[in-house]
């Protein structure tokens, strides 16, 4: 596995490496040593997925609250999706930056995602999927989420929606 860091601290992309033969391939796409060597969380007593028909579905921007905030480790396992992450730690200099990356199932990368930070998705094709690992188990009590077209964090999505919930239409701009 390879790491990037990305302009905002504790956000990696995590790449794969496969061996390939006559048979297809195979990749390690997780590793608890590899994880906790560059500092990472590496147990992950959730997981989640998101299955959604259609191109242009957004989900987000979510995020979980104190004292049980969430680290993710995000992956699409079908399709292709825009993933966006927005640093809310008020005393991160990044504060209100986002940072966005291609999930492709075919690449197999993923995106770690610290807590404090808000997560999101856009599909960029019909029937995507999404795999989540969570470092921290769902409060539904301290679910939050703000505004995935707020004008504090000007995200560049690469089309505008097509579907989106009403809940997550309805979120909040942020206040910090």
């Amino acid at each position: 596995m390879k790491f990037s860091a990305t302009n905002i601290p504790g956000v990696w992309i995590v790449e794969v490496t496969s061996s390939q033969d006559e048979r297809g391939l195979f990749a390690r796409t997780f590793c608890a040593d590899t994880f906790s060597q560059h500092g990472l969380v590496s147990q992950f007593p959730q997981c989640n997925s998101s299955w959604n028909a259609k191109k242009g579905t957004l989900r987000g921007m979510h995020y979980q609250d104190m004292p049980h905030p969430e680290i993710k480790l995000v992956r699409c396992t079908k399709g292709r999706v825009f993933d966006v992450v927005v640093d809310l730690r008020a005393d991160a200099p990044t504060h209100r930056k986002w940072v966005g990356v291609e999930l492709d199932a075919n690449r197999r990368n993923a995106v770690y995602i610290p807590e404090g930070c808000a997560h999101g998705f856009l599909t960029l094709e019909d029937d995507c999927e999404v795999f989540y690992h969570m470092g921290e188990r769902y409060v539904p009590e301290l679910a939050r989420g703000v505004r995935w077209n707020d004008p504090a964090f000007q995200i560049e999505w690469p089309m505008h929606p097509a579907l989106i919930s009403e809940r997550d239409a309805s979120l909040p701009d942020y206040v910090s």
